[in-house]
């Protein structure tokens, strides 16, 4: 590829395609038992959830400057254009200090084209949007073409999720314990989405299997020619329920390409064991 692709760990994409894909990857940092961690390379999502389910606190932070400004240099050096595609603002200050050294690169290098998309998006909603701008610099789609056709494709993904157990919210102050011990006494399982990326409750629903049946509804409401779209589903060491939302659809909507990934280190971290997530578009782009 002339362009060169680049994101984060909150696509949360497998190392196995980002190497495949010669894609520069930028890990988050994942804090847990006194060390820091890169999402992605030196822990691995079970490790985060083994602890979470013994009580262990996880914690995470944004990429530092030096490290953004050591994977965007040699591509200002060899004058090579490249796309980011960032982790939601909402959620993560990544795309602000990827702005800010970027403007400090181009001081140096006026020339270099770094584009950075604040995608709104995270998981696969940002890893979807990741392939699609993979697929197109592989065809040697034009850059500004590429660049355009990506921060559009981001602004259809649908997210819709939820999450098995309440307090790995409260823990991250999106609800209160007492809502958290109440939601598990009468096996409450919230709804949530992403608007303008920032994470929204949508409804809260009594049992597993109802929330399941709910997010395909919800996918019959919102997509846009499904049986054309690749769907992201990605989960938090639950591969059995992903699967099984996965046959769902599949029933339901006739969809048959799919794309499933574990939920990584950083994300899984907030959201908890048990979590599933899917993904795909409002409008379909016939790309």
């Amino acid at each position: 590829m002339s362009i060169q692709i680049i994101t984060d760990s909150g696509a949360d994409l497998p190392q196995s395609y980002i190497r495949e894909h010669r894609i520069a990857f930028l890990p988050l940092v994942v804090y847990w038992n006194g060390q820091d961690y890169e999402d992605g390379i030196t822990i691995e999502p079970k490790q985060v959830y083994d602890a979470m389910r013994q009580g262990h606190t996880v914690k995470t932070a944004q990429p530092s400057p030096l490290a953004m400004k050591e994977l965007f240099l040699p591509y200002a050096k060899e004058n090579r254009p490249c796309l980011y595609i960032a982790f939601s603002s909402k959620l993560s200050g990544t795309y602000q200090t990827a702005m800010a050294v970027r403007s400090e690169l181009l001081d140096e290098y006026p020339e270099f084209r770094l584009t950075i998309i604040d995608s709104k998006c995270a998981s696969l909603g940002q890893g979807l949007a990741v392939m699609k701008a993979v697929e197109l610099a592989e065809r040697n789609t034009p850059y500004n073409l590429l660049c355009e056709t990506i921060e559009s494709y981001c602004r259809h993904m649908e997210h819709i999720f939820t999450v098995d157990n309440l307090d790995y919210l409260a823990r991250g102050g999106r609800i209160s314990k007492a809502a958290a011990a109440f939601g598990g006494l009468l096996n409450i399982k919230p709804l949530l989405h992403v608007e303008d990326g920032a994470l929204v409750p949508l409804e809260k629903l009594r049992g597993r299997k109802k929330v399941l049946k709910r997010m395909v509804e919800l996918m019959g409401e919102r997509g846009d020619d499904l049986q054309k779209q690749t769907i992201g589903i990605s989960h938090a060491d639950d591969e059995e329920t992903a699967l099984e939302l996965k046959r769902m659809i599949e029933e339901t909507h006739g969809c048959t390409r799919f794309f499933l990934s574990d939920i990584g280190s950083a994300i899984g971290a907030h959201a908890g064991p048990g979590t599933i997530a899917l993904f795909f578009l409002n409008k379909y782009m016939e790309i």
